[in-house]
């Protein structure tokens, strides 16, 4: 083998192996019975809705504390307006706002602020709740820009999420609006195990003329 053929076999070789260590270090680790493909664009498609109305019940199970209650969720883009009845709010709670910016009211307590959800609703209620990824969550998405390992299913929604130190169980999907959305969502971490039932979605794409 000549110099020329030589340096660009070495060169082959050693794009090759780069791209293999870049494999290795990927923040995301797929898995399950499901095509990528078809979770590709699944998740595509669903990332494109940046609007919802949620009507639904939340469960929550504690080391010294459980209960039940309402669920209502408007998001518009970057603004939520979250209303809880029961467990949350030991009977009604209302977190609303946007990134940095966000206001807690509880029934009979008043009216708090701070720049992130979690650390309000743990000041306030005493537990930290991942707000901000649910906001991915409850769409059957990862959230972005952190590790996560995902199982996917034969029609390629999300069956199990592990991000964050938290398992996130879809138990069922419907259809709304033409879109495959989760209506049943088992969550346990931080000591906590929290189950979502939605019993209406109202999916919208805010941003896109589609």
């Amino acid at each position: 083998m000549n110099a020329h053929r030589l340096s660009r076999w070495l060169l082959s070789l050693a794009i090759v192996l780069l791209a293999g260590c870049a494999g290795l270090t990927t923040d995301e680790v797929t898995q399950g019975e499901g095509d990528p493909r078809a979770w590709k664009e699944h998740r595509e498609r669903i990332a494109g809705i940046d609007g919802w109305q949620i009507s639904g019940k939340m469960g929550i199970r504690a080391p010294n504390d459980s209960g039940s209650g309402t669920l209502f969720w408007l998001q518009r883009q970057d603004y939520f307006d979250i209303r809880l009845s029961g467990p949350l709010g030991r009977g009604a709670a209302r977190l609303t706002g946007r990134p940095d910016d966000v206001t807690l009211e509880v029934a009979g307590r008043g009216r708090f602020q701070a720049e992130s959800p979690e650390a309000l609703l743990e000041a306030q209620l005493g537990w930290r709740l991942p707000v901000s990824n649910l906001l991915w969550w409850v769409r059957g998405l990862p959230a972005p820009d952190r590790p996560r390992t995902l199982d996917i299913g034969v029609d390629g929604a999300l069956e199990r999420l592990r991000q964050d130190g938290w398992n996130v169980e879809y138990l069922s999907y419907a259809t709304h609006d033409g879109y495959r959305l989760p209506e049943r969502i088992k969550l346990s971490g931080q000591n906590l195990a929290i189950t979502l039932v939605i019993k209406q979605w109202q999916p919208r794409r805010l941003g896109s003329t589609e």
